[in-house]
């Protein structure tokens, strides 16, 4: 089964991003991701057998104690790779970007005995708001009004990601609290 490791905006935050989405000055054609698909990924696993997702469950379960509830904000609308080709429209994060980027490593790290490599590149925390329908499209804004409200992250999920006709359906296998006690 396809799985990754993500966090999962409040509701109201993902629905607030969708219409930003949708308020971007977009120059072509662009399939939205639903509401309830945002997410910030800290990291795809691919294809894992069911018999390993028990090993990767228990090998997540130490970042619980290890990482603490944050604030997180989204400060910036962009596209990769380019505003002028785009493929992926998403948003940024700029409050709460340097502890996601150490809850991935911390993610990386876990998983990394168990035969995930680890992220060739920097982590950039950003969430998926749209793909280009076939030929990339211009992003020719970034700037969306109202804002969008920022947000707790409370927890990281294990999520498994089934493909379908409509898109991806996403299905939590295990969720993580953060408490922090040993951080």
């Amino acid at each position: 089964m396809r799985a990754f490791v993500a966090v999962f905006p409040p509701p109201e935050v993902r629905k607030a991003l969708s219409r930003a989405a949708r308020g971007l000055s977009v120059a072509g054609q662009v399939r939205f991701t639903p509401p309830t698909n945002v997410h910030l990924t800290l990291k795809f696993l691919g294809d894992v057998l069911q018999e390993d997702l028990a090993r990767v469950a228990e090998a997540l379960e130490p970042l619980r104690e290890r990482h603490e509830p944050f604030e997180a904000a989204i400060a910036v609308f962009g596209a990769f790779p380019s505003p002028r080709k785009a493929r992926i429209l998403w948003a940024g994060v700029g409050e709460g970007a340097d502890r996601l980027s150490a809850l991935a490593q911390d993610v990386d790290q876990s998983l990394e005995p168990l035969g995930f490599e680890r992220e060739g590149r920097a982590y950039v925390p950003h969430l998926t708001l749209g793909r280009a329908r076939g030929r990339p499209v211009t992003l020719e804004a970034t700037e969306v009004s109202p804002p969008v409200p920022g947000f707790s992250v409370r927890r990281l999920d294990l999520v498994e990601s089934v493909l379908g006709g409509a898109g991806a359906t996403y299905s939590t296998l295990a969720a993580y609290p953060l408490s922090g006690h040993d951080a």
